[in-house]
């Protein structure tokens, strides 16, 4: 339901308190309120000055690999063709993320943040990470500006996500898992404000997705927006016209906002986030937060939690390491009030369905996080005109999940 009248324009905000409506602002320890302060000023600066955007755009091109491909998916979408009435099924295009040095959208937003901590003088760099592509993207880059680098990580995502585990090590990181809680991305991100408090003279936290205190939210999202800046300009040359449907997985979402951002003002693009239901959001055993938790609180911002009946934040459960958290970012929590974005959510069930149709149809085996969205592709896609253009982001490879996802299929390695 739309609580408020549509703005004129979705694209502005957050404000100058960085809030998105009632989501977002910053709630953090005063302790942390200087840091804060001067990471705004030191964005908005940086936004400011030419060369840093020269430098993004030089590293884009020549050490990420960017722009990433806009695939059009021709087996997929002839399969799906064949499972909808004559004349319907829609063309689907891959926006090809997985295929960025380090293998995921984390690492556009990983440079534009080390970028930043270098203009600050920061030369200890902290993350937090889930399935472990912020925390690989974040050692990749502090080994390439020879950066101190720790990476906090649930231990229970240290063992299902042991491949890159491995890689960040490889790359001179120290990996901490945290023990604490449910030792998942939640736990880690909690852990890793806590060293930000007690390291304030030299650090700077490097946040993996469109949460936390303001400016993180906007930042984030600015640097991952190349993902949708280059799928209009793909779209345009390819087909000559704009997409009918972007569709992405949701976390905490930075990757469905750099794909969502540059379209949100079209307003004849149909736009999906996917959350992660688990075992079912009725099981209680799911990490979907706009689907089954309210407005509240956690790790700096105002957005939609999966809470009890007390206000505790409950745990949440996703096959899918990266998409195993209890919120989702405040800017996706004000799309979905203001029903500009239309989030489903995708069971583990259906998402280990999508991931094996992907890599036997394309040849493309994609993270399990993607695997959500393209879950829905499967049911949304043989219900559109055939002439009707959708994007799914392809936000990661599923080389990571290879050893879990063998192991749920009773394979060995």
């Amino acid at each position: 339901m739309t609580l408020n009248p549509a703005p004129n324009s979705f694209r502005t905000g957050p404000d100058e308190r960085g809030r998105f409506g009632i989501f977002g602002g910053r709630f953090v320890a005063e302790t942390l309120m200087p840091l804060i302060l001067d990471l705004e000023k030191a964005y908005a600066d940086a936004k400011a000055d030419p060369s840093f955007k020269a430098d993004m755009e030089s590293y884009g091109t020549h050490y990420i690999g960017r722009p990433s491909p806009l695939y059009f998916a021709e087996r997929l979408t002839e399969h799906l063709r064949g499972k909808a009435p004559a004349g319907q099924g829609a063309k689907i295009f891959f926006k090809r993320e997985e295929l960025n040095h380090t293998g995921s959208h984390k690492v556009n937003n990983v440079l534009g943040q080390i970028l930043l901590a270098r203009r600050m003088g920061k030369p200890r760099i902290i993350a937090e990470t889930g399935a472990g592509q912020h925390g690989v993207a974040t050692a990749t880059l502090c080994a390439r500006f020879g950066l101190k680098c720790v990476v906090y990580m649930g231990a229970v995502d240290v063992e299902r996500q042991a491949p890159n585990v491995f890689r960040m090590k490889m790359l001179g990181a120290e990996v901490i898992p945290v023990q604490s809680g449910t030792r998942t991305l939640k736990d880690a991100m909690n852990e890793a404000l806590r060293d930000w408090v007690t390291n304030v003279s030299d650090t700077f936290y490097c946040i993996g997705t469109v949460a936390g205190p303001h400016p993180y939210p906007a930042m984030v999202r600015d640097f991952q927006s190349v993902i949708g800046i280059e799928t209009k300009q793909q779209m345009l040359e390819m087909e000559g016209r704009l997409p009918d449907s972007l569709i992405a997985c949701i976390g905490g979402g930075s990757n469905a906002m750099g794909l969502f951002h540059p379209f949100l003002d079209d307003r004849d693009v149909e736009i999906y986030g996917v959350e992660a239901a688990g075992h079912g959001v009725q099981s209680g055993l799911h990490a979907a937060s706009l689907t089954g938790g309210r407005p509240g609180v956690l790790h700096g911002n105002r957005t939609y939690l999966l809470m009890n009946e007390d206000g505790q934040i409950a745990d949440a459960h996703s096959i899918s390491a990266g998409l195993d958290y209890p919120g989702i970012g405040p800017e996706h929590a004000w799309l979905h009030e203001m029903g500009r974005v239309t989030y489903l959510s995708a069971t583990d069930a259906e998402t280990l369905e999508a991931f094996k149709l992907c890599s036997m149809l394309e040849g493309i085996i994609p993270a399990l996080e993607p695997a959500h969205a393209l879950s829905k592709v499967m049911e949304l896609a043989p219900t559109k005109p055939a002439e009707h253009l959708m994007v799914l982001n392809l936000s990661g490879r599923g080389d990571k999940d290879i050893p879990q996802v063998a192991q749920i299929f009773g394979q060995t390695l």
